[in-house]
């Protein structure tokens, strides 16, 4: 499953797989940073699981990157020797293992949060509430955090929703904003400049500084979405500031 791993600067390293974009492969990435987690590695500082890549962030001076390295094979050759079920090496998730979490996240697709709803909803000939219907139809698998802390890429959205990003980017897109751009939706977790589709906003919060664990998504996560009021969406916004 592991196609390379290579320095990545002077204190991390890079883990690829197979290039692409597929929910096995990134199955695969999601169960080699848990078992990493486990295995309590000395001197490893975070880890950051992508499409088809993890980036594991390393203290030089407590391990050194070549036992690094050596231990990551060993991990990775026992993982997915232990899930493979065929001469191509597909991995498959194990069926006594805790399955993803399953999140049912709140949407307001309503003035004033719908920032590019009527927009895109002219650009593709759809009506508004078609357009709600399509993105609140099916479980979307996180792929990844990033760009910003705790921003989450989901996919795949369904092909009649494939947009561009906005060609003049918002410099200020308020946090907790639900977008989308080409096969992807995602959520801003704090305001900034952004240049997503903006559907709608949750009232919940995305990425919170002051919590033990900041980030309300993970990879590996399977999430829903479904639409609510304005009247709904400040009762929980009130609720979260709680």
């Amino acid at each position: 499953m592991i196609q390379s791993i290579k320095i990545y600067g002077d204190q991390a390293i890079l883990i690829n797989f197979e290039q692409q974009i597929d929910t096995t492969i990134n199955a695969a990435v999601v169960a080699l940073q848990k078992a990493i987690e486990h295995a309590n590695i000395d001197g490893v500082r975070y880890m950051i699981p992508a499409y088809c890549s993890l980036t594991i962030g390393y203290n030089p001076t407590v391990i050194e990157y070549g036992i690094l390295q050596e231990v990551i094979k060993q991990i990775g050759a026992t993982l997915f020797e232990s899930e493979t079920n065929n001469a191509q090496g597909t991995f498959q998730k194990s069926p006594n293992k805790k399955s993803s979490r399953q999140l049912k996240i709140p949407v307001c697709y309503e003035a004033p949060y719908a920032l590019d709803l009527e927009a895109l909803s002219k650009e593709k000939g759809l009506t508004k509430e078609k357009i709600i219907a399509l993105h609140t139809s099916q479980t979307y698998k996180v792929y990844l955090l990033g760009f910003l802390p705790g921003f989450v890429f989901m996919g795949k959205i369904v092909p009649e929703l494939e947009c561009n990003r906005k060609v003049t980017p918002r410099l200020r897109v308020p946090a907790s904003s639900v977008g989308i751009a080409g096969f992807q939706t995602g959520i801003y977790p704090t305001v900034s400049p952004g240049g997503w589709q903006i559907l709608g906003q949750t009232p919940l919060k995305i990425f919170d500084p002051h919590k033990e664990n900041p980030f309300l998504f993970q990879a590996g996560d399977e999430v829903s979405f479904y639409a609510i009021t304005n009247e709904e969406f400040l009762k929980i916004e009130q609720e979260e500031k709680q």
